[in-house]
């Protein structure tokens, strides 16, 4: 071969290695920043209907504890939270929404609280029904952390 061919080859080689970097590494940032973008939507995303969640639990808990009839409608929310709580979230977090609906169901059925009896629940600790909940929401949440 003579020498302008393989300088011509040699030119033509460094340049086509040269361009498939540049896109390999222009591939590998953007599926990086969808996948950053991804977990951070996702995260928002369950810290929204955790949110909701909570709220919605706590405000059918103090009506259970005040009154022997259900609140049908509120209740139904606080399911469909569950539902989408089955969508998004770890076993451990399911099971732990499904426990907090059932124990406000379980309490429509037991007699109306009085203040004392709800001071003594505060005292014990025995109120707080979403404490469970909330820390096993805290423990996905770290756990989604190290996996990225």
């Amino acid at each position: 071969m003579n020498l302008s061919t393989m300088s011509a080859l040699a030119a033509l080689a460094g340049t086509i290695t040269g361009g498939l970097t540049s896109v390999l590494a222009s591939w590998l940032t953007q599926h990086a920043q969808a996948r950053a973008q991804w977990r951070a939507q996702d995260t928002l995303q369950r810290q929204e209907l955790y949110r909701e969640f909570i709220e919605r639990a706590s405000g059918c808990y103090i009506d259970a504890l005040q009154h022997d009839k259900a609140d049908i409608p509120a209740l139904v929310e606080l399911y469909a939270r569950v539902n989408r709580i089955r969508v998004l979230s770890s076993p451990k977090t399911i099971k732990s929404a499904e426990s907090v609906a059932r124990k406000i169901v379980d309490t429509y059925l037991e007699s109306n609280k009085t203040f004392l009896e709800l001071r003594e629940m505060a005292n014990s600790g025995s109120i707080d029904l979403l404490r469970d909940f909330s820390e096993t929401c805290r423990e996905e949440f770290e756990s989604l952390r190290t996996q990225f």
